[in-house]
């Protein structure tokens, strides 16, 4: 019996000891409450002890009783101590801090209007049944050129200059007047790995694999080697568009095309339709609409025209369809190229493709 008094007398130390310990590490309030629960609550250590006391003879019951009282009151007294001086040190924090100076501004992120845009064209293409893809932004001359109807010496090249990649992967930037003079140096034959000029290399590569009917839209990066302006870049982003079927027809096109860009415009807008040529269409149109940087009475956006070329457009040529292995004559339809940084100036009545590309957080902040 007296080994079980001497026992408990000497767990009651220990536990005053390893609560000064614990205690004198404490630097917050909560960690301090946790602690107190932790020796004094109605689960702590010492009340593990009081509740054993009922295992002593009578006699010797008040005495330890008595000496785990004592060490409670202790404990409490340090714990009391702890909190006053966590509290006057937080004090001294909050003197050396002015509550009257305007806080720090944190800017959130946002995306980039061409990316706001570029994610509205594929939600409006998706809502009229399109598949949306990006494509290959390096692709090869057959792909981008040859595929397409437009051959080596096609005098149409002249439209595109053209960044070409060498076998050392180096940018090489080429007039494609002049390609034909200068493959055997550069090695540019059909295989040759370039920058795409526009997204219609998508084109073929999808109708290679699927059967139609079609709806694809393509929506991405696209390279020219040209001088750059108002409404000129070397890199751009393009929406590529088109439909394969039977019996598709002009009309469809442009019924497509004005649901597209009312529903961009969210209202009924100007289009002007005129003859072009682009050699992989036949017969191909180029679409106008009113310039809503100056509402028609011309600007240095569209060249005081009062209209801006916003996508050529027509019904795929059979020279296409060919080079996808499609049989002769039993599909028809179309395709449209849209400039998409050119959509994102005129929602925003943008007076310079430049300022889309010059990252300048000052201009990005206003969208």
């Amino acid at each position: 019996m007296i080994s079980i008094i001497r026992f408990m007398i000497e767990e009651v130390k220990k536990i005053k000891e390893m609560a000064i310990e614990e205690i004198s590490k404490i630097s917050d309030l909560l960690s301090l409450e946790n602690l107190e629960r932790k020796f004094l609550g109605r689960k702590g250590l010492l009340r593990e002890i009081l509740q054993k006391i009922s295992q002593l003879p009578e006699k010797e019951r008040p005495k330890i009783g008595q000496l785990i009282n004592q060490t409670k009151k202790e404990i409490e007294k340090i714990i009391e101590n702890k909190k006053l001086e966590i509290r006057n040190w937080e004090l001294e924090i909050d003197k050396t801090i002015d509550i009257t100076l305007p806080g720090d501004k944190f800017f959130s992120g946002h995306a980039h209007p061409i990316t706001q845009v570029k994610n509205e064209v594929a939600e409006i293409f998706q809502s009229m049944g399109f598949e949306v893809i990006e494509g290959e932004e390096v692709d090869n001359d057959w792909y981008n050129f040859e595929a397409l109807n437009i051959p080596a010496e096609h005098p149409a090249r002249d439209m595109w200059d053209t960044f070409y990649l060498r076998k050392n992967n180096k940018l090489e930037a080429i007039n494609d007047k002049q390609k034909s003079l200068k493959s055997k140096v550069y090695g540019l034959r059909s295989g040759a790995s370039l920058l795409r000029t526009h997204t219609s290399n998508m084109q073929v590569r999808v109708m290679e694999k699927r059967k139609p009917p079609l709806r694809i839209c393509v929506v991405g990066k696209c390279f020219r080697h040209e001088a750059t302006d108002a409404t000129h870049e070397h890199t751009l982003y393009q929406i590529e568009g088109f439909v394969v079927d039977e019996k598709i027809s002009l009309a469809n096109l442009i019924y497509t095309i004005k649901c597209f860009l009312n529903a961009l415009s969210r209202k009924e807008i100007r289009t002007r339709i005129r003859p072009s040529y682009f050699p992989f269409v036949e017969p191909g149109i180029e679409v106008d609409i009113g310039c809503e940087n100056c509402q028609g009475k011309g600007c240095s956006v569209c060249k005081n025209s009062g209209w801006i070329e916003i996508l050529g457009a027509g019904m795929i040529h059979p020279k296409v369809f060919e080079s996808a292995g499609y049989p002769k004559g039993r599909y028809t339809g179309f395709a449209f190229g849209v400039g998409l940084d050119r959509l994102v100036m005129m929602r925003h009545k943008i007076d310079d493709i430049r300022w889309l590309h010059s990252g300048d957080l000052r201009f990005l902040r206003q969208f």
